[in-house]
């Protein structure tokens, strides 16, 4: 079986990168554009925690807000193409609208506090989410005349607490890659550099809110959607625990075992920002978590590992995220006082065919990825790829062969079984080591941003977020400085469910010494 592995692996590998090199024969005329530099308005520097508290004490205008923020993503979105659709007017009236209400007096402080927690801020959406009055084509051309006549569920918790939507921002085709490119809207640019990706499928959030173009985000994640795009553009994101925060109003959604993939969840450029947008989009669910408790980090238990253990499918690690990571563990020894354990835990080398076949698993009850790009018509992936060889499909080459592989998915009952009883066996051991006072320190990806296109070499390795969509548990993507290059380095903090305020906490506690958030650099 080791063979056959490997000599699986050996042929995917190579389909893949003689897709690359297809791709990049293409694209070699195209030159990146200049990499915006850092912000220089000091009110795009504030938390969105501090600037929702010096709105309501009358200390900053939101609509003065807002027009940094907009003259913001003016100036980085040329280049960077995170933004696809803005609802400038509309948010400077809502921040009009807040300067009125807190002029007038008429509620004091803390009651403005308890109703609008977010009162005046400004907030991106991934477009996959519905915004009234804004697109949600989710990267399909069958969908892009499409506008929203509601709000996804989400979005509208934001609303209510007061935050202020700037507009939606680009994604992967039907959500499913990890680089944030589709036909509608093209392709977003990492903001540190902009010759290398952004990450999918919350691509275009994570590049607008690491450009300081926007504060704090909404993302979905199914497969690290949420984690990869933090982890490129140097910034937060996180995974909550599965049915905290409600997933309705997104496209796609999931669909049966999928339903407890999927995760809704916020992505902030700061730690502290992290636990108030989580008790806004959970809502009552808010009740589950202990958001509120006090932790004390020196009483937790950690654990790390650097890598998967070795799986054939996955590219071996940089070095650079090696290192950090072990800077990570040194500076939690050293500030907290705590041995942190090295483990290896062997089923993890299986992260992506574990996470493959759960996917796999109801499929009668979800709508399959082929079917979602046919329109209605049946549509023959085999047939897509020969008319995108000729420039005349309307898909990507990443959607297209995701459902040129779907039909290979349960070719192997037997193996899929095998897979699936893996991830209950690790599921198992993880909620054994972990238990309701454990950490897991775990790389995010293993390759620092790859520069556009790279991602179809490597296929599979979003593995490293994804297995944790498998396992039910909560993470913390946290941003660690930048590598050597310039480009954004980090780490994922893992805990057990219902445990989210530890890897919070644990996140607020590293960026206090590797600085969080760091600004891009012209390049």
């Amino acid at each position: 079986m080791a063979i056959l592995r490997r000599a699986l692996s050996w042929l995917l590998q190579t389909l893949s990168r003689f897709l690359l090199l297809v791709v990049q024969a293409g694209c070699w005329l195209s030159k990146a554009p200049p990499t915006p530099g850092p912000p220089r308005d000091p009110v795009l520097l504030i938390p969105a925690s501090v600037l929702a508290e010096k709105i309501r004490r009358g200390e900053l205008k939101s609509s003065i807000v807002v027009q940094s923020y907009i003259s913001r993503i003016r100036e980085v979105n040329p280049a960077l193409n995170a933004l696809v659709c803005d609802r400038f007017e509309e948010a400077l009236g809502e921040a009009r609208a807040v300067d009125d209400l807190v002029a007038s007096k008429a509620e004091d402080e803390a009651t403005l506090k308890e109703k609008y927690p977010l009162l005046g801020v400004p907030v991106s959406v991934k477009e996959a989410f519905a915004l009234q009055g804004m697109p949600q084509s989710s990267g399909l051309i069958s969908r892009q005349s499409l506008r929203s006549t509601t709000d996804a569920a989400v979005v509208s918790r934001l609303k209510a607490a007061g935050a202020i939507p700037l507009g939606v921002t680009n994604c992967s085709e039907l959500c499913m890659w990890y680089e944030s490119s589709n036909n509608v809207y093209g392709r977003s640019r990492n903001p540190y550099n902009t010759q290398h990706i952004v990450g999918g499928s919350s691509g275009g959030e994570g590049c607008i809110l690491g450009a300081a173009g926007s504060v704090i985000g909404v993302g979905s994640d199914i497969g690290g959607s949420i984690r990869m795009p933090a982890f490129f553009n140097g910034i937060y994101g996180h995974k909550p625990t599965p049915g905290i925060v409600p997933n309705d109003g997104q496209f796609p959604n999931a669909h049966g075992t999928r339903v407890e993939l999927l995760c809704t969840g916020p992505m902030c450029r700061y730690a502290v920002d992290l636990p108030l947008v989580l008790k806004v989009m959970a809502g009552k669910n808010t009740e589950k978590l202990s958001l509120d408790q006090d932790v004390s980090l020196r009483h937790l238990r950690f654990f790390s590992m650097e890598n998967d253990g070795g799986c054939v499918f996955v590219s071996p690690m940089d070095k650079e995220l090696v290192e950090a990571q072990r800077r990570v563990v040194q500076y939690l020894e050293t500030s907290l006082g705590v041995t942190v354990q090295p483990i290896s835990i062997h089923n993890m080398r299986y992260s992506f065919q574990i996470w493959s076949s759960v996917m796999s698993l109801d499929e009668d009850k979800a709508e399959s990825f082929t079917d979602l790009m046919s329109d209605g018509k049946r549509m023959w992936p085999s047939w897509e790829l020969v008319k995108w060889m000729f420039g005349l499909s309307k898909h990507t080459i990443p959607a297209i062969g995701l459902a040129l592989t779907e039909s290979l998915a349960n070719m192997n009952p037997q193996g899929s079984a095998k897979m699936v009883q893996k991830a209950k066996n690790l599921k198992e051991e993880l909620n054994t080591l972990l238990g309701n006072d454990g950490i897991l320190i775990y790389p995010s990806h293993p390759k620092i941003a790859p520069k556009h296109h790279q991602p179809l070499a490597w296929p599979f390795n979003f593995a490293y977020t994804a297995i944790f969509n498998v396992l039910g548990l909560p993470v913390t993507q946290c941003p660690l400085g930048l590598s050597q290059a310039g480009l954004p380095l980090g780490v994922q903090i893992v805990s057990s469910q219902y445990n989210d305020h530890l890897t919070l906490a644990v996140a607020h506690h590293l960026e206090k010494s590797f600085g969080g958030w760091a600004p891009p650099k012209n390049v």
